[in-house]
């Protein structure tokens, strides 16, 4: 018995040697110079195990379909030492290392073109598979476009549903605040390792996604910096990871523009916040909406539009979390928000959610109806249940 045992361990043991070594091989080949994702894909599906490469010829190594230099650079076992090291360096950061080898790599990420051969990862492994939105838009948002980014990606985070974005700076910021601000989960896909917080202002952010679950995701590298090209390559896997891509204000010539073009090349649901058509930003999703992109206004209008097996999975999820309560009593619960007074009422009157309106305007209007005390409280009192929202200056718009 003690014999069989042992046998069993010590089978488990070279199983699992053999499978980091695989995972070693994967690491090696993407650090290998001049192979890119698609070259070592091609290289390792040519391969009967991953680990094989490190005992090859430089021969067969060039059969793989490596250039030169690079074949060179896994025969000479350089390959393998860089590897080696990134690994130890990504442990030590409190980082992990996925390959498609992994049962934690996600499914979604397989069925797209040129998947990303490795991945760096910080945080919660489980969202990279679980349902989510990607939410993506202009780093120059009007206060409508931030707003309406912040709103809907709360509210479906309340819903389950994980909120993707690039966490570069405006809509993608605003995006995944809503989500936090829901207490949901939400990825940040960099394009930069995971190491290199860009843009710097936002190293906040990255901590609060860490803090609350949530994960930050990168095929680069660690110490990769923020290389121009690396943000529109990164932006397949924002919306190859989601079940729909939402746009929110996005430029003709905009980052934006290519994650929808993916996500649609992808078969992944296009949604789209329509904008005034005075801004120039209104033209992606104004476009996109023309061309078949769902619009949206409100988080139903994304929920309707979901899977039944994810809606059905979401909604049983929220329902176990509540203790079995209904759907509609679920939401009565999140939502249901206390009766305003009749000043914050007058006040919310007055104000927009796609224009700015500022204090000193917002006194002349409501002259003698209210007094400036009167607008000073009933402001502080919508800013704190989150029914408005102030920018600089004084300027106030409605989040809802």
């Amino acid at each position: 018995m003690l014999e069989e045992i042992q046998e069993k361990i010590g089978l488990t043991v070279a199983e699992q040697e053999q499978k980091r070594m695989a995972q070693l091989a994967w690491l090696a080949l993407i650090l290998t110079p001049a192979m890119g994702s698609t070259r070592t894909w091609r290289a390792m599906q040519r391969l009967a195990r991953p680990e094989q490469m490190f005992s090859a010829s430089l021969t067969e190594l060039e059969g793989l379909g490596m250039p030169s230099h690079s074949a060179q650079f896994v025969f000479e076992g350089k390959a393998r030492a860089a590897a080696e090291d990134e690994w130890a360096r990504v442990t030590a950061n409190g980082g992990t290392i996925l390959t498609p080898i992994d049962e934690e790599y996600p499914q979604r990420l397989e069925e797209i073109y040129d998947p990303p051969a490795v991945l760096w990862i910080r945080g919660d492994l489980s969202l990279l598979a679980r349902p989510g939105i990607a939410v993506v838009g202009t780093r120059h948002p009007s206060s409508y476009g931030a707003g309406m980014a912040e709103m809907l990606s709360r509210d479906l985070a309340a819903r389950r549903l994980t909120i993707l974005s690039g966490m570069a700076r405006g809509v993608d910021t605003a995006a995944h605040k809503g989500a936090l601000e829901a207490r949901g989960r939400t990825v940040a896909v960099w394009g930069t390792g995971i190491d290199v917080i860009y843009p710097k202002e936002n190293k906040r952010l990255a901590e609060q996604i860490l803090e609350g679950g949530g994960a930050i995701v990168s095929e680069y590298p660690l110490g990769t910096f923020p290389a121009p090209q690396n943000f529109p390559i990164r932006n397949r896997i924002l919306s190859g990871m989601s079940v729909g891509v939402l746009v929110i204000e996005a430029g003709e010539h905009s980052g934006t523009r290519i994650t929808a073009r993916l996500a649609m090349e992808q078969n992944r649901d296009v949604f789209a916040v329509p904008g005034n058509v005075t801004n120039k930003n209104a033209w992606g999703p104004n476009t996109l909406i023309k061309q078949g992109a769902k619009l949206t206004a409100t988080w139903e209008d994304v929920w309707e539009d979901l899977p039944s097996q994810i809606r059905l999975q979401l909604e049983e999820e929220m329902g176990a979390r509540t203790g079995g309560e209904s759907n509609s009593e679920k939401a009565a619960s999140l939502f249901n928000e206390p009766r305003l007074s009749d000043h914050e009422r007058m006040v919310m009157a007055r104000l927009r959610q796609d224009e700015a309106t500022q204090l000193d305007e917002l006194i002349e209007n409501l002259d003698g109806q209210m007094g400036s005390g009167e607008i000073f409280t009933a402001l502080f009192e919508l800013e704190l249940s989150g029914r408005v929202r102030q920018f600089p200056g004084k300027n106030y718009v409605l989040t809802m």
